[in-house]
């Protein structure tokens, strides 16, 4: 899709590096969803299905398996995020600098 009004957005969406910018950062992103609706689902999966299993003591304290394993689902949240995020510093920003300096050439 060119834009006629500019040309600088014409050059930026005609440079490969942008499309390789789409392409790893859309491809991350719905590996990532997955994973976290995978962990999500499964632990709701879980509940539905196996509440025996969740329902298990830990110890001859009170605290059953369920917690522990729904606290590794937002901790497995916050690490994704922290990763996604490490991703975008990196790696996306060096291909976003780089494409803005070749389009305002």
């Amino acid at each position: 899709m060119v834009d006629a009004v500019n040309p600088m957005v014409a050059r930026i969406e005609a440079n490969p590096k942008y499309h390789e910018l789409r392409r790893k950062r859309n491809s991350l992103g719905w590996f990532l969803a997955a994973l976290m609706m995978l962990v999500y689902y499964g632990y709701i999966a879980l509940i539905a299905f196996n509440k025996p299993f969740l329902a298990q003591p830990i110890g001859s304290g009170v605290t059953t398996l369920g917690i522990p394993i729904g606290m590794g689902v937002i901790v497995f949240t916050i690490i994704i995020t922290g990763l996604y995020v490490r991703r975008a510093n990196d790696e996306f920003d060096r291909l976003t600098a780089e494409i803005l300096k070749e389009a305002a050439k």
